[in-house]
């Protein structure tokens, strides 16, 4: 359990400096420290990553670096979408949603090494491509338990014509609204099926990313996040090899 602690730590310590990317490491917590079944780990993952972002939010929401106008146009297709992502997991495998989560952990290492964060260039705000943006990353939330925010992030500058500063705070609470619909609809499948849910060690991850997340606060005020996404890029790659290696091969 303490492996799980600290890496709830890690989990709250990134989301709350980059914005997102910590909500694809809870699966691997879930799965290699906790010793959860995947699908189970999968909804988990969905429950923790909405307590954690929203905890992250709150200091953006003090401050006024949030865009509300985003976090509805964005927010709301994908609670849409993210419904529909996790009715769409009952049709597969916990094979097929680890292959697609390692692929988009792969995509996600991609655009945190190339794409830093803080040098993307506020584009013209596109109404059909954010709502669309929304839904496509809300099924993905749903289906593979991942936030998005390293999907959120790039297109609420470029295709939200967001400022740089608001889409961290308005990428964690579009995550918060996505991933709390996703578990909302997990739980009411797995019930169903008579699937118990480890409530302790919910509450004890969750904990753990709170206190991560007050962390990493301080942190950024200190540390280069260009530098902080190219590590997270290449610790990506390692666990996307991990977790092919142990669980999909």
């Amino acid at each position: 359990m303490i492996q799980a602690v600290l890496g709830a730590l890690v989990i709250g310590l990134v989301l709350s400096m980059l914005g997102s990317g910590g909500s694809i490491l809870t699966v691997p917590v879930l799965l290699y420290l906790v010793g959860m079944q995947p699908e189970v780990a999968i909804a988990s993952s969905l429950c923790i990553v909405a307590a954690i972002s929203l905890f992250s939010s709150i200091s953006f929401i003090k401050q006024k670096r949030v865009s509300w106008t985003h976090v509805l146009m964005f927010g709301l297709p994908g609670m849409a979408g993210t419904y529909l992502g996790a009715w769409m997991s009952t049709f597969a495998t916990s094979q097929i949603q680890l292959s697609v989560f390692v692929a988009l952990m792969l995509i996600g290492a991609v655009m945190m090494w190339r794409k830093q964060t803080n040098s993307l260039t506020q584009g013209k705000f596109v109404l059909t491509n954010v709502l669309l943006q929304g839904l496509l990353v809300g099924v993905v939330t749903g289906f593979v338990g991942v936030g998005g925010g390293f999907l959120i992030i790039p297109a609420l500058v470029l295709l939200g014509g967001i400022e740089m500063t608001l889409a961290v705070g308005t990428s964690l609470l579009i995550i918060t609204m996505n991933s709390s619909i996703g578990f909302i609809k997990y739980y009411s499948l797995f019930s169903t099926q008579g699937v118990q849910f480890d409530w302790p060690v919910i509450a004890i991850m969750t904990g753990g990313g709170f206190i991560g997340s007050l962390a990493g606060g301080k942190i950024t005020q200190y540390l280069p996040k260009a530098i902080l996404q190219k590590v997270f890029a290449v610790f990506l790659v390692v666990m996307a090899t991990f977790i092919t290696t142990q669980s999909i091969i």
